[in-house]
């Protein structure tokens, strides 16, 4: 695998880019990474500080900045509902004013850049699986469309500096993904379901349970970027990077209960507005064209992902709060 020198990570020091950053170290790569810390954290890339060929910068990509890369990979977005719903004016500007910026870098260093846009831009989705070919089924004023839209607009900039400035984009479709370094408190299903499990507390179903999910593990996708990123200028993307198999929010969340050993009830809840009913990728192309596809289980994934969070509820104080809801 060939790597440019020099790498900046936008949003390094969030659940997806501290696990980008150990890859791309690890490979040799000297490493910038930029993070407004909104939902990254310090303790996600502890492990790299001090590191020789590791570098942090308090940024906001919603502001330009100045340094020089030669591929730049772009996370910087928080992607829960909990975190974009806080200020959703704050998501589309860092989608689309954060992808303006990254482009205008990428087009005056003539680097290569990597989008990590979402499956949410399938909306609640009219066919199953999905394709990237799939205009989605969007609404533009929903809760969600702040990250939704957001996302669609900033793949559109995208293709745009390719068209008109044959800039080296690479566009990324990250389909639900699960790991370490989660936030424990961000209103996903996986950390949801784990964190009440390991706490005894009531397991959370949205509607009747029956809505599905396809659970792709951290490592898997990392290697799906990496993999999108060296491939030939020619494969530009969209790609769907995520595990095609289906569950359902009932049969993860018993998995959980089974793997944790918890004796938590399910307790069921309304289903909130716009959450899509059914969410698969269709990975044809990305093993076509990057000879990628994930090879981790959900079940060995869980196990990893739950001694982290097992770990983590050590801490007296996050364990109290996490308790009582705050």
């Amino acid at each position: 695998m060939h790597l440019e020198n020099r790498i900046l990570v936008t949003g390094g020091a969030g659940f997806l880019g501290s696990h980008l950053c150990e890859r791309l170290i690890a490979a040799g790569a000297n490493v910038v990474c930029a993070d407004n810390f909104f939902t990254g954290t310090r303790h996600n890339i502890e492990t790299l500080l001090g590191h020789p060929r590791f570098e942090i910068i308090r940024h906001d990509v919603t502001f330009p900045l100045y340094v020089e890369v030669d591929q730049i990979y772009n996370l910087a977005c928080p992607a829960s509902p909990i975190h974009y719903q806080t200020d959703p004016v704050q998501t589309t500007k860092t989608s689309v004013h954060g992808a303006i910026n990254m482009l205008g870098l990428a087009k005056r260093l003539k680097a290569r850049i990597f989008q990590a846009s979402t499956s949410e831009v399938y909306g609640d989705p009219g066919i199953h699986p999905q394709t990237e070919d799939y205009w989605g089924n969007v609404n533009p004023v929903g809760v969600r469309s702040c990250y939704d839209e957001g996302k669609r607009c900033a793949e559109t900039l995208f293709f745009d500096y390719w068209r008109q400035h044959r800039l080296r984009i690479k566009v990324a479709r990250i389909f639900n993904t699960y790991g370490p370094r989660m936030h424990p408190n961000d209103g996903r299903v996986v950390s949801n379901f784990i964190v009440q499990a390991l706490l005894g507390k009531g397991i959370t179903l949205y509607g009747d349970g029956t809505q599905s999910r396809s659970f792709c593990y951290v490592d898997d996708l990392v290697d799906g970027f990496i993999r999108l990123m060296a491939s030939g200028d020619d494969v530009t993307g969209p790609i769907n990077l995520g595990n095609p198999v289906e569950f359902t929010m009932r049969e993860l969340a018993e998995l959980v209960i089974d793997l944790t050993g918890s004796r938590s009830a399910l307790v069921h809840r309304p289903l909130p507005s716009d959450d899509p009913r059914r969410r698969q990728p269709d990975i044809s192309k990305a093993k076509a064209e990057i000879g990628w596809q994930p090879t981790t289980p959900l079940r060995d994934g869980l196990q990893k992902t739950i001694a982290y969070f097992d770990d983590l509820l050590k801490d007296k104080v996050l364990r109290e709060r996490l308790e009582n809801g705050t």
